[in-house]
This record gives structure tokens, C-alpha cells and sequence, in this order.
């Protein structure tokens, strides 16, 4: 199969462009601003605000499947109109698309688990835009995987695993809330399980976060002690308390999509256990 990951130089999509090759996937991937020059993979420069371009990468890639691991935070363009357009573009050539979204479409007001079947209630620019761009997607390429997950961590080079190294050496301020939960996933899980989903057949809303809900600060201490960093050295602090916008409690409900996958997505106590 020929497959494209849009937003391939990023974390995410250059662990789907990694396990894309290894799975024997004729590789394409996208960049934003600087190609990583990966062996065996075709590399296209593009902004999803540009149409033209767009076109011009699908007919020349000619993918049978597309995932979307691109990220632009809350610049709407980018997070809420370029995966639309995107979509219509695959729509266009027949090809399959993954989309990955993100746990904060949701409010986490009312309650605190959310399955595939919850719809987005945002509060802060950048879940609305995810919002914005899963409803669109939904409405121009209704066969589409649209895959919401969590904090995805791996290898320490996330910005989650990044910032606990920091704050562990105090070079930064900052605290790790208590009171802010989550499900993490591991990258690796994380990209075995869309490259799944887009192999298979899959459509339609699909969850695709870790088996634990666990607290930023629980988190930043399971990475710190298995980096060998002494965990006492993170501050804690409550989020309640703090000006931050956004939700405090969000716990994406994956057990639904878990049982049609053979990727299994283990709980961050479980890829964050202490090296034997």
C-alpha cells in the first residue's frame, strides 16, 4: 500500500512514517518547514492552507491511504480548515482518510469520560478548532477515521516528557497539576493503532487513548523515575486554582474501538514502568 503521512516531521507522524516503512508501505510524508530527510520516503513540502498544493501532492503521491498527524494548536486555518480541505481532496481522488483529533473537543464539564459517541463541547480556541475540523471532515468525507486521543508520550522526546526533564533539573518554572487528568499513550501504540484503522476498512469516530487516567503530576513522576530523575524535585499545584483555560478531568473511553484492534494501547504505568 501507498501511504502519506501529512505532518510526517513531527512527532507522531515521524513515528507513522518509521513504522510505514517497516511495515513494508511504499512512504510518502509531508513538512511544514524542513524535510527530515528519511531514506526510502518521498518527502512534499505543504500547507494544508493551500489548496492548489494539496492537489498537486495527491496526484503526484497517489497514496491509497492518508493519515493527518498534523498539529497547528489553536491557528484555525491551519487546525480547523486545512484538515476540511484536506478531506475534500481525498474525497475527491477516492482515497481513504485518518484524521487524528484530540481529547480536547471536550469540556470535561458534567463528567469526565467520554466514549466515541460523546459530541464536542469545547472550551479553549484550540478544541474548538479540533471540533470544527472533525465536523467538517464527518460532513465531506463521511468514510473517513476520525481518531481522537491524549498526551502522547514516548522515548522522552515528547513535550509532556521534555518538560518533567526540565522541571526536574529546574530549569524551568512551572508546576504539575494534581487535579488535571488525562489517558496517555504511547507514541509506538499510538501510530500502530491508525496505520490499523487505515488498513482496515475502518470510518466512522474512533478513540485511541491510554488504559490509565492518570494526573500530569502522577505522569511526570512515572517519567522522571524511570529517566532516573529524582521525582520529589516536581512541584505540584492544582489546576482549579490556576488561570489556565480548559478542562480539568477528560478520560477518553477507547474500549470500544480497542476490541476490533490487535494493537494493543497500554496504560502509562505500564510503558512508563522503571527500566529492570
Amino acid at each position: 500500500m501507498d501511504v502519506l503521512i501529512v505532518g510526517g516531521s513531527g512527532f507522531l507522524g515521524s513515528e507513522l512514517v518509521r513504522q510505514a516503512v517497516a511495515a513494508g508501505h511504499a512512504t510518502a510524508a509531508t513538512f511544514a518547514t524542513r524535510p527530515r530527510n528519511t531514506p526510502e520516503v518521498m518527502e512534499y513540502a505543504l500547507d494544508l492552507r493551500d489548496s492548489a498544493r494539496l492537489d498537486a501532492v495527491l496526484a503526484e503521491a497517489a497514496p491509497a491511504l492518508v493519515v493527518n498527524a498534523t498539529s497547528g494548536g489553536s491557528d484555525w486555518p491551519v487546525t480547523a480548515e486545512g484538515p476540511v480541505r484536506l478531506a475534500m481532496a481525498t474525497a475527491r481522488y477516492g482515497c481513504p482518510l485518518v484524521h487524528v483529533s484530540s481529547d480536547a473537543v471536550f469540556s470535561g464539564n458534567g463528567r469526565v469520560t467520554y466514549d466515541e459517541t460523546c459530541l464536542p463541547d469545547p472550551v479553549t480556541p484550540y478544541g474548538a478548532a479540533k471540533a470544527a475540523a472533525e465536523t467538517g471532515i464527518r460532513l465531506v468525507a463521511p468514510d473517513a477515521v476520525v481518531a481522537r486521543t491524549s498526551l502522547i508520550i514516548g522515548g522522552g522526546r515528547s513535550v509532556h516528557e521534555r518538560a518533567v526533564h526540565d522541571l526536574a533539573a529546574g530549569q524551568v518554572d512551572g508546576v504539575l497539576f494534581t487535579d488535571d487528568i488525562r489517558c496517555p499513550v504511547h507514541v509506538a501504540d499510538l501510530a500502530a493503532a491508525l496505520l490499523e484503522l487505515g488498513c482496515s476498512g475502518a470510518h466512522g469516530m474512533h478513540h485511541l487513548a491510554g488504559a490509565d487516567a492518570i494526573s500530569r503530576h502522577a505522569l511526570g513522576v512515572l517519567v522522571a523515575q524511570r529517566a532516573g530523575l529524582d521525582a520529589a524535585r516536581l512541584p505540584t499545584g492544582l489546576r482549579t486554582e490556576s488561570t489556565l483555560p480548559g478542562p480539568v478531568d477528560v478520560r477518553l473511553d477507547s474500549s470500544a474501538t480497542q476490541r476490533h484492534l490487535t494493537t494493543r494501547l497500554r496504560g502509562a504505568r505500564e510503558f512508563l514502568a522503571p527500566r529492570e
